[in-house]
C-alpha cells in the first residue's frame, strides 16, 4: 500500500460523510455546520479510542478505519496551509453571493458596522481575557480578532424564511463579509507583532491596519478589472472562465500577503464583489451559471473540510481543558455578546439617527445578537495559530482551546436555539394581515378549483356530486377583517414581487441582457423594502428613482462638460434608455396583472389605488422615453428593433424545438440551427451606439446668428464655445446666481421661468446674455424641456466675441433690449 492511499481514503470518507449530512441538516432543521462539527468530534473521539485499544490489526474493517484515521492525521497543512488553501475560496464565494447594487445602498452602514464591530469585539474580548488571564495583551487581542469573525448564514436563512426586508439580509451579509476581512487583517497585524516581539503601538497599528485595508481594496479592484478584460474572450467557455476566477482568488491573496504586504483577504473580497457585478456582463449566462455553481461547490468542500479537521483537532484539545480555561471561555462568551450588544444598541441607533441605516425592531436586534455564530473563518485562523511553530506551545494551546471552544459554543448552543428563540419572540407567526390574505386566497381558490373539478368530472363521465368538497378546506373561525390600507400594502408587496419575477422571466427569454437584469431586480427589491418601510409613499418614491438623474449620469455629464469627452456620457445614457424601455414594458404587463389577479383578491378600491400608482410610474417613464425619442429618434428605434429581434429569436428557437420534439428534424440539424441562433444572439447583445451629436462645428452652424461668419472667424469662434448637453428638467440657469456664461441653443427647447408665466426658447435662440451685459445676477430660472444641445460661451470669451464681431454684438444687444423692455413692462427678462 502506498503512503497516498490513507490520505485518499480519508478524503473519500469525508466527502461521503458531508454529502449525507447535507440532507440530514434540512430534515432535522439543524445548521449544517453543527452536524459537520459533530462529525469531526466523533472522528476525533474514534481516533483517541483506537489509539487506546490499538485494534488496527484486528480485522479488515478495523484496518480500513485505522487507515482512514491515519490519512486524516497526515492531512495537516501547517500554519499557512490552512490560510492559503481555505480562505480564498471561502471569501471569494461569500463575495460572489452578495448583491452589490443593494449593498451600495447600505455601504456606509456596512463599512462602519464592519470596522467598528471588529474593533469593539476584538478590544472587548482581548481586554476582558487579559484581565482574567496571565497572557500578554497582544495574545489576548489576537484571540479577540480570531473570534470577531462571524458566520451569518443561519440568521440570513431565517430572515428569508420570515420574509424580512431584502436590505436587512444584505446589511447582515455585507457587514459579515467586511467584518471577516477587517478581522483577518487585524489578526495578521497582531500575529506579526507577536512573532517579531514588537511593542504595541496603538497609533502605528491603526495606521498600518488602514493602510493594509486600503491597499487590499485597490489590489482587488485592479486584478478584477484585468480579469474582466480577459473574460469576453472566454464568453462561451464556462470551464475556462471558472478557472480564471479561481486563479484570480488565489492570486489576489498571494500577491497581497506575500509581495505587496497589503491585506490579501480584503483583496479577495473586493475582487469577488467586482466580478459579481462585471462578470455576468462579460460572459454568457450559461458560463456565469457554471461559474457560480462551481464556487458553491468549492465553498461547500472548503467549509466541510475546515469544520471536520478543526473539530478533530479541537476535541483533542478540549478533552484536556482545565477549569481555568473553562472560566476564560465564559469570559469570551460574555465579552462577545456584550460587544455585539453595544454595536446593535449603541452604534446602530446612531447610524439610524444620521440617516445611514433604517431602524430595526428590538426583537430583530435580539435575534441578530444571539445569531452571531462563528464558522469556518474562525476555525481557519485558529488552526493557523495551533500549527504555527514560531509561537510557543502555551500560546498555541491558549488560542486553540479558547477559539475552538467558543466556535463549539456558538454552534451547539446558539445554533440549535435560534428557531426556538424565533418562536418565543413570536417572529414565526402569521400577522392578522397575512392570515386574512391566506383565507382570501383559499376562498377564491376554492371557487375556481371546485368549478374545474366539476368540469373534469363531466369530461370523464363521472357523477358531478363526487367533486363536492374536493377544493381547499374551509378555515375555521370565520374571516378576519383587514383595512383598505393593509390590503393596499399587501397589493404593493405582491406587485413588487411580481415585477421582479417579470424581469427575471424576460431575462430567461433573453429579452433582457444580464448587465441590465441585475439593476432591474435591484429596483424591484428596493420597491419591496420601501413598501415594508413606508407603504405607498415609499413605493412611489422608489418607483420614481429610475427616471431621476443617477450619480453615474451626473458624473459622466460633469466629465463631458469639463473635458469634452462624450463617450462615457453616451454609454450611460444608452444604458439608461435601455433600462427605461424594459421598465415601460413590464409596467404595461403589471397593469393587466392588477386588473385580472389582484382586483378580485383585494377589492376594487385597492385595485384602483394600485392602478393609479402604476399609471404615475408609467407616465414618468414614458415622458423620459419620449425625451430620448425626440432628440435621438434613430437610436430609440434601433433599441426597440433590438427588443423585437430578440423576441423573434425566442420564437424561432421555440419553433425549432417543437420540430425536434415532433421528429420533423434530427438532432444534427437542430444543433446547426441552434448554433446559428447563438451567433445571432451574440450580435444582439451589442447595444446600438448612441451618437450624442455633440460635434461642435455642426452645432455652431445650426445657430442662425453664426451663419454669416466667414470660415476663418468660424474656426476662432469654435475655440471659444463649448458643446454641452442638458438633460430634461435640468436647471441650466438659476435665479439669483452670478452670470458666468451665456448659451446658444443648437437643438431642443428651454423654458424661461418668469413671474407668473414662462417663455419657451428653441433652436437658434440664446439666453443668459443680459447678466453678462449688465454684470448683474440672473433674474430667472431656465429649465431644459428635453434633451438640449447647447453652446456655452463664458464671460471672458463673450467680451472677446463682442469686440471682434460688431454685427453679432448689435444682434445680441437688440434682443437684450427687447427683453429689457418686456421686463420694464411688467415681464421678467430671460436672464
Amino acid at each position: 500500500m502506498t503512503a497516498l492511499v490513507p490520505i485518499l481514503l480519508a478524503l473519500i470518507a469525508l466527502l461521503i460523510g458531508v454529502s449525507l449530512l447535507a440532507p440530514l441538516s434540512e430534515r432535522i432543521r439543524l445548521p449544517f455546520a453543527v452536524l459537520l462539527v459533530g462529525l469531526g468530534i466523533l472522528i476525533g473521539l474514534a481516533d483517541i479510542l483506537l489509539d487506546l485499544i490499538d485494534l488496527a490489526g484486528a480485522g479488515g474493517d478495523i484496518a480500513v478505519v485505522d487507515n482512514i484515521l491515519d490519512g486524516l492525521r497526515v492531512i495537516g497543512l501547517g500554519a499557512n496551509g490552512y490560510l492559503y488553501l481555505f480562505l480564498p475560496p471561502l471569501l471569494f464565494s461569500a463575495g460572489l453571493g452578495v448583491d452589490v447594487r443593494l449593498l451600495l445602498d447600505e455601504v456606509a452602514a456596512v463599512l462602519l458596522l464592519a470596522v467598528a464591530a471588529v474593533a469593539v469585539a476584538a478590544g472587548a474580548i482581548g481586554f476582558a481575557v487579559y484581565e482574567f488571564s496571565d497572557r500578554s495583551l497582544v495574545v489576548c487581542l489576537l484571540l479577540g480578532a480570531i473570534v470577531a469573525t462571524t458566520d451569518p448564514a443561519g440568521v440570513i436563512q431565517i430572515f428569508r424564511d420570515l420574509g424580512a426586508p431584502r436590505r436587512l439580509t444584505v446589511l447582515v451579509a455585507g457587514e459579515s463579509l467586511f467584518n471577516d476581512a477587517a478581522a483577518i487583517a487585524l489578526f495578521a497585524l497582531l500575529l506579526d507583532m507577536l512573532i517579531s516581539g514588537a511593542e504595541p503601538d496603538a497609533a502605528a497599528a491603526a495606521f498600518s491596519f488602514l493602510l493594509d485595508f486600503a491597499g487590499g481594496l485597490a489590489l482587488g479592484v485592479v486584478l478584477a478589472r484585468l480579469a474582466c478584460l480577459v473574460m469576453p474572450f472566454l464568453r462561451d467557455q464556462p470551464i475556462a472562465a471558472t478557472t480564471l476566477s479561481v486563479a484570480l482568488a488565489y492570486l489576489a491573496f498571494i500577491l497581497g500577503e506575500d509581495y505587496l504586504r497589503v491585506s490579501g483577504v480584503v483583496a479577495v473580497v473586493t475582487a469577488a464583489l467586482v466580478i459579481s457585478v462585471e462578470g455576468p456582463q462579460r460572459i454568457s449566462p450559461t458560463a456565469w451559471g457554471y461559474l457560480s455553481q462551481t464556487w458553491e461547490q468549492l465553498d461547500f468542500w472548503a467549509t466541510s473540510l475546515v469544520f471536520v479537521l478543526a473539530s478533530m483537532l479541537g476535541v483533542q484539545l478540549l478533552l484536556d481543558m482545565t477549569w481555568g480555561e473553562l472560566g476564560l471561555l465564559g469570559v469570551v462568551v460574555a465579552a462577545s455578546l456584550g460587544a455585539r450588544a453595544l454595536v446593535l444598541e449603541g452604534l446602530f441607533p446612531l447610524l439610524v439617527l444620521v440617516g445611514l441605516a433604517r431602524p430595526l425592531g428590538r426583537r430583530t436586534r435580539f435575534l441578530i445578537l444571539w445569531g452571531g455564530l462563528r464558522g469556518a473563518a474562525t476555525l481557519v485562523l485558529a488552526l493557523s495559530v495551533v500549527e504555527n511553530p514560531l509561537l510557543s506551545d502555551e500560546i498555541r494551546r491558549f488560542v486553540g482551546v479558547l477559539a475552538t471552544a467558543y466556535v463549539f459554543f456558538t454552534l451547539f448552543v446558539n445554533g440549535p436555539t435560534l428557531r426556538p428563540l424565533i418562536g418565543w419572540l413570536k417572529l414565526d407567526r402569521l400577522s392578522p394581515l397575512e392570515t386574512a390574505l391566506r383565507d382570501r386566497i383559499t376562498a377564491l381558490s376554492a371557487q375556481t378549483i371546485g368549478r374545474q373539478v366539476r368540469e373534469t368530472a363531466e369530461v370523464y363521465g363521472f357523477d358531478p356530486g363526487l367533486a363536492e368538497d374536493l377544493g381547499p378546506p374551509e378555515r375555521p373561525g370565520g374571516p378576519i377583517e383587514i383595512s383598505a390600507d393593509q390590503r393596499l400594502e399587501v397589493g404593493l408587496i405582491t406587485l413588487a414581487n411580481r415585477e421582479k419575477e417579470l424581469y427575471l422571466g424576460h431575462f430567461q427569454d433573453r429579452s433582457l441582457s444580464r448587465r441590465l437584469v441585475g439593476r432591474l431586480v435591484a429596483l424591484a427589491d428596493r420597491l419591496l423594502d420601501a413598501v415594508k418601510a413606508e407603504g405607498a409613499e415609499g413605493y412611489a418614491r422608489a418607483g420614481s428613482r429610475p427616471v431621476l438623474l443617477s450619480g453615474r449620469l451626473r458624473l459622466a455629464t460633469s466629465l463631458q462638460r469639463l473635458t469634452g469627452w462624450s463617450a462615457p456620457l453616451a454609454d450611460v445614457m444608452a444604458e439608461r434608455f435601455e433600462q427605461l424601455l424594459a421598465i415601460q414594458m413590464v409596467l404595461r404587463e403589471l397593469r393587466g396583472y392588477v386588473a385580472q389577479s389582484l382586483g378580485p383578491l383585494l377589492g376594487e378600491s385597492v385595485r384602483d389605488s394600485l392602478s393609479e400608482l402604476l399609471a404615475s410610474r408609467s407616465t414618468a417613464v414614458e415622458d423620459a422615453v419620449a425625451a430620448v425619442d425626440l432628440q435621438y429618434p434613430g437610436f430609440a428605434q434601433a433599441m426597440r428593433r433590438q427588443y423585437l429581434a430578440r423576441a423573434a429569436l425566442r420564437l424561432e428557437e421555440g419553433a425549432y424545438r417543437k420540430q425536434l420534439d415532433e421528429s420533423v428534424i434530427g438532432r444534427e440539424v437542430f444543433e446547426d440551427l441552434m448554433e446559428d441562433l447563438r451567433r445571432r444572439h451574440r450580435d444582439l447583445d451589442r447595444r446600438p451606439a448612441l451618437d450624442l451629436g455633440l460635434r461642435l462645428m455642426e452645432m455652431v452652424r445650426r445657430v442662425p446668428l453664426f451663419r454669416d461668419v466667414d470660415a476663418g472667424s468660424l474656426a476662432g469662434l469654435g475655440q471659444m464655445l463649448r458643446a454641452r448637453l442638458a438633460h430634461p428638467g435640468e436647471r441650466i440657469v438659476v435665479k439669483g446666481a452670478g452670470g458666468r456664461s451665456m448659451y446658444f441653443i443648437a437643438s431642443g427647447e428651454v423654458a424661461v421661468k418668469l413671474e407668473g408665466r414662462e417663455v419657451v426658447l428653441g433652436q437658434g435662440e440664446f439666453f443668459g446674455e443680459m447678466a453678462l451685459l449688465r454684470r448683474q445676477p440672473r433674474s430667472a430660472d431656465v429649465v431644459a424641456l428635453g434633451y438640449c444641445h447647447l453652446l456655452e460661451l463664458d464671460a471672458k470669451d463673450f467680451r472677446r466675441l463682442m469686440r471682434r464681431h460688431p454685427a453679432m454684438r448689435r444682434q445680441i444687444e437688440t434682443v437684450a433690449s427687447q427683453r429689457s423692455d418686456e421686463a420694464a413692462g411688467g415681464l421678467a427678462g430671460a436672464e
